[in-house]
């Protein structure tokens, strides 16, 4: 079970570092099912800089995650709940009756040796897989697909979930962690429970070096550049860039809405309300 963990303040970094146990089986990653991890230091094709300020970093390997449910009907019996360092949750080694290993993301409460399986007809318990017309309304979900056989898309990160609050005609009715209330088709597949690492939100770096670990290189802000990097930089003396925050492109960056997909936005039914200043 995860915990948060702090330090003895010897050295001033330790002071307000806090970081978290994540109760994970102290095993390999299964070599089958990872791969090598190219970094691109936030460069495109041509070497150009696409996202900025990142770089370095510790290495890491790519661990294949089975998004889309392709083994139905079939128990698996969870082998180890480990760490993934390409994401905030942590992921199960399935092993289902027919000797297939799959890596998948894990919810929280779940461990080794118990059973999961996918299937219309399972039970509404821990890490089984449904399609949401099978799921009863009020239940909490993650690892919920767009697109019927798309892939798991909504609520994989860590601590993340969404409750089924409505089904109607072939349609089902999903509230999202930001209060968004959104059509889906009933047959898309949904886990039961709540994607594992929920004290991660908890937790403090401490120290630039642990960003720098993480491939997080330090953000420069906009003000403190030249005019001509920055629409907000120059000025004399400090400057607080004289008008609204705006990108290094002068795309507005807070409060202006930047939702423009007029294609789904019939599957909207309650926008995601807006923090009161």
């Amino acid at each position: 079970m995860e915990s948060l963990k702090s330090f003895r303040p010897i050295t001033p970094s330790l002071r307000n570092t806090i970081l978290l146990n994540r109760g994970v089986d102290k095993v390999k990653s299964l070599k089958a099912l990872t791969v090598g991890k190219h970094s691109t230091g936030g460069r495109d094709n041509c070497g150009h800089i696409t996202s900025r300020f990142r770089g370095g970093g510790v290495k890491r390997k790519y661990r294949i995650i089975s998004f889309k449910k392709t083994v139905f009907d079939e128990e698996a019996t969870v082998q180890s709940i480990e760490y993934d360092p390409n994401r905030t949750a942590n992921i199960a080694l399935l092993k289902y009756e027919s000797g297939k290993l799959e890596y998948t993301i894990a919810v929280s409460g779940l461990k080794s040796g118990d059973k999961i399986i996918n299937s219309p007809k399972a039970d509404i318990l821990l890490g089984n897989t449904l399609p949401l017309s099978e799921i009863p309304i009020g239940t909490i979900v993650s690892g919920v697909e767009l697109i019927p056989g798309g892939g798991s898309k909504i609520a994989r990160a860590a601590g993340s979930n969404v409750t089924l609050v409505g089904k109607e005609g072939g349609v089902a009715m999903l509230k999202m962690p930001s209060n968004e209330i959104r059509k889906v088709s009933a047959k898309c597949l949904a886990t039961i429970g709540v994607t594992s690492n929920l004290l991660r939100k908890n937790t403090m770096v401490g120290k630039a070096g642990r960003n720098r670990m993480l491939g997080r290189k330090p953000h420069v802000r906009g003000v403190a550049m030249n005019p001509v990097d920055h629409p907000l930089g120059g000025g004399e003396g400090k400057s607080s860039g004289g008008r609204h925050p705006v990108s290094p492109w002068g795309k507005p960056a807070k409060g202006k809405k930047t939702r423009n997909n007029k294609r789904t936005d019939c599957f909207i039914i309650t926008r995601k309300k807006r923090k009161k200043k």
